[in-house]
């Protein structure tokens, strides 16, 4: 049974031991981590589920702290006399494990770690221990996939404990924006406090929704902690009616800290909010199919996917694609983020059409960075097409534009690539960086060669 969820912060400060009276100044917070205790408390979970910034994090994979069993204390902040230990339930670890890896989900104990616990955790079991400690807990990091793979997780976590027949609840934990006041540690962004706004308002309301929709150049300059353990928590509830009430809300020293409990009500249908952003995305990209370069890319990807067979040039293609020649880079994105990027600097194929027809196999299923993409992904990947221009030496970054030119930089047989126009990319200097990692050139080091390139992009 799902008896409920918090959403609290992680500052150490609070520990009374590690704040020696600074925590005075975060007051609300901690009486607010105090009311989110005896929430739980009160409602008696045998297992705790619990989400954390600073637990284990991958790129491409949610961690589950494996074993039966954890230590941790806060003797890196001066309070080593401060420790806990937990009991893992590791049923539920091997059920949500096994479960994830049936629907091909990237989550597990595969590359677990960590032995002690994290800050994000002990924070938050701090007070909750003062309050209840009849409980086993499971803890969970977060990744850097798509925020919709987050709130899947969720979904995935829900199922298993109520398969289990578990009285559970949920703490979700993370800070807000760490960029809100100049004397702070972090310096200001306006980002900061626009984000702990919106956040506030979200959790709040209980709008699920909204948590994936922000977009992720937003929440990377708001310089957020929490946002995809919230995502989880809101995964957990899809699906039912809650009551939310925010606790407190506060950003005294420059980094944001927010508190809310949920009341979980009866099953209700129009909370199945992922389903409903799937399904509008899915429309959204039918809709816009894009043109003749696109729509051959994504026939392209589609048989590749689909049959394991090259695509056949269609007939009554624009002439150029037939008759040209041309370097060509094909982009895949899915739930906002990169999925795939394959491309070639000057022409390899008879024509523009067979370049895309085999980057776009190959950004879809080649990548290095990627696993290969699924027949359940294609109806929401978006796909553009970068025909390149004639590359041209220059004598320096003063001669590039990220908007208009790409760039490509040399080092002996090293080359490395990065197109123009990127969102994030906004300097000659980034692009220079990125590209000269790609290409494992070190410019402090290495002589390096720049072209300029233009490009053609069909979206």
């Amino acid at each position: 049974m799902f008896l409920g969820a918090v959403m609290v912060p992680h500052p150490p400060v609070a520990v009374r031991e590690i704040g020696k009276g600074e925590e005075k100044k975060i007051q609300t917070t901690i009486d607010g981590f105090r009311k989110a205790a005896a929430f739980i408390a009160q409602k008696k979970p045998e297992l705790i589920i619990l989400t954390s910034p600073h637990a284990v994090m991958y790129r491409d994979y949610f961690n589950v702290s494996g074993g039966h069993s954890a230590y941790g204390d806060f003797s890196r902040y001066g309070a080593s006399r401060v420790s806990m230990e937990v009991s893992y339930d590791h049923q539920f670890t091997y059920e949500l494990t096994h479960y994830c890896l049936a629907h091909h989900f990237p989550c597990g104990t595969l590359y677990d770690q960590e032995k002690y616990l994290d800050q994000g955790t002990m924070v938050p079991l701090y007070f909750l221990n003062q309050a209840y400690q009849d409980y086993q807990l499971v803890r969970i990091g977060l990744s850097g996939l798509p925020l919709v793979m987050h709130y899947q997780l969720g979904e995935y976590i829900a199922h298993v404990a109520e398969s289990l027949g578990r009285r559970w609840m949920f703490v979700a934990s993370g800070d807000l924006s760490h960029c809100q006041k100049a004397d702070g540690p972090y310096g200001f962004h306006p980002e900061g406090p626009e984000y702990d706004d919106r956040i506030m308002q979200t959790m709040g309301s209980g709008e699920f929704r909204e948590l994936m929709e922000y977009e992720e150049g937003f929440l990377e300059k708001a310089e957020e902690c929490g946002h995809r353990s919230f995502t989880i928590l809101a995964g957990a509830l899809d699906g039912r009616s809650v009551k939310p009430e925010v606790i407190s809300h506060e950003a005294t020293l420059g980094v944001g800290y927010g508190v809310v409990l949920y009341e979980i009500g009866k099953e209700d249908p129009s909370r199945h909010f992922l389903k409903e952003y799937l399904e509008d995305e899915a429309h959204m990209v039918s809709s816009h199919p894009g043109d003749a370069y696109v729509q051959l890319a994504r026939s392209a990807v589609q048989e590749w996917v689909n049959c394991q067979r090259v695509l056949k040039i269609p007939e009554n293609l624009p002439a150029e694609l037939c008759h040209q020649k041309s370097g060509v880079f094909v982009s895949i994105h899915e739930h906002g983020q990169l999925r795939g990027c394959i491309g070639t600097i000057s022409p390899t194929r008879p024509s523009i059409a067979s370049e895309i027809i085999h980057n776009a196999i190959s950004a879809c299923s080649r990548d290095p960075r990627f696993d290969p993409i699924r027949a359940e992904e294609l109806p929401y990947l978006s796909i553009s097409v970068d025909v390149l221009g004639t590359p041209e030496r220059i004598a320096s970054k003063a001669e590039l534009s990220v908007k208009k030119y790409g760039v490509i930089c040399s080092s002996g047989d090293r080359r490395g690539l990065l197109l123009p126009d990127l969102e994030g990319v906004d300097t000659p200097d980034q692009q220079i960086a990125i590209a000269c990692r790609k290409a494992g050139i070190n410019p402090e080091h290495d002589s390096v060669a720049l072209e300029r390139f233009e490009v053609v992009r069909h979206v």
